[in-house]
């Protein structure tokens, strides 16, 4: 039991000499995960809240923004880089791929802030229009930053999320899913988009989008964070159905048992900047399914440290947590 938890041998991975002090937790002993609980990327995340260019190149010298989600997603969630970052595209020519991913990838995220998470019907015009547009240019530099770093992933992901909001099609999708697998087939946030993709709200089909998660998963080596695209799965089979207890059998609860134990669980898995956004998505798969045992292990290693994604889709996101945080 040790062992699992705390990895081989039994002993407590070594401590991160990066990660950021726990701040002051809120009742029920939670805290919401800032920067992805690590340093540097903190200090990334003020130089650009600062719009200082200089300092984010330098801030981001420990990672590979061509690969990490994360570390590029919180420089896409941070208003007002869209102020600035247009001018390091025009006038940084040696890092201008760079300055294409930041401005196309936060465009996305401007975009849907535009729109909203109103139903269609609802959204007026002018939203549309400034949704269309931003799309429109992210689009625009996200293919050409593809272009010039052609290894990188995080474009074509990117790319996956554009093209869904601007509806090009399934043709256009599935070209860029390929491009996105090609660079890195076991990459867990391009199968998490198209799990989402594949949901019968953007015209899928029920149950095409956990054989894909399955299929996914079984090619990945054991203590793989892919392990969560089954989590994800769940969770969007919740969303679509009409029953708030759909998760609740013993096979679903069988099957994110084991696929938590080969991945987070698993001595083999890495704890890289913003682990904890992969145990909370197993975290609320678990709860959906009204799982007991394992649900606990992953919210002892959790610790109180809460994401965002994917509690939003309650409409009370910290409140479910940390009920389910207490349960556990």
């Amino acid at each position: 039991m040790l062992g699992k938890l705390f990895g081989k041998g039994g002993e407590r991975p070594e401590a991160d000499p990066h990660a950021l002090p726990v701040p002051r937790r809120q009742k029920g002993g939670m805290y919401a995960l800032r920067a992805l609980g690590d340093r540097r990327v903190l200090t990334l995340v003020e130089a650009a809240d600062a719009g200082d260019w200089e300092a984010v190149k330098a801030a981001l010298v420990p990672f590979d923004l061509g690969r990490d989600h994360q570390v590029l997603g919180e420089l896409a969630d941070l208003d007002g880089v869209q102020d600035w970052i247009g001018q390091a595209v025009e006038e940084d020519k040696e890092h201008r791929a760079t300055a294409l991913l930041i401005s196309g990838t936060r465009h996305i995220s401007w975009g849907w802030e535009a729109r909203t998470s109103a139903l269609a019907v609802n959204v007026s015009q002018e939203q549309w229009r400034v949704f269309r547009e931003r799309l429109r240019i992210a689009e625009e530099q996200l293919l050409e930053a593809a272009e010039l770093q052609p290894d990188w992933v995080t474009p074509w992901r990117r790319l996956l999320t554009s093209g869904r909001g601007m509806s090009l099609g399934p043709a256009v999708n599935e070209t860029r899913l390929d491009a996105a697998l090609r660079r890195d087939p076991l990459d867990l946030e391009t199968h998490v988009e198209w799990v989402s993709q594949l949901q019968p709200r953007w015209s899928g089909e029920p149950g095409q989008a956990l054989a894909f998660a399955r299929d996914a998963f079984a090619r990945a080596p054991l203590g793989h964070r892919l392990g969560c695209v089954i989590a994800m799965a769940h969770i969007e089979d919740w969303v679509e159905s009409d029953r708030g207890d759909c998760l609740e059998t013993p096979e679903i609860q069988a099957e994110l048992r084991d696929a938590a134990d080969r991945s987070i669980l698993h001595p083999a898995y890495v704890r890289r900047p913003g682990w904890q956004h992969d145990f909370n998505m197993f975290a609320m798969a678990l709860a959906l399914a009204d799982e007991r045992h394992t649900i606990r292990r992953v919210f002892l290693t959790l610790d109180g440290a809460y994401t965002k994604w994917p509690w939003t889709y309650f409409a009370e996101p910290e409140k479910q947590f940390a009920r389910h945080h207490r349960r556990a």
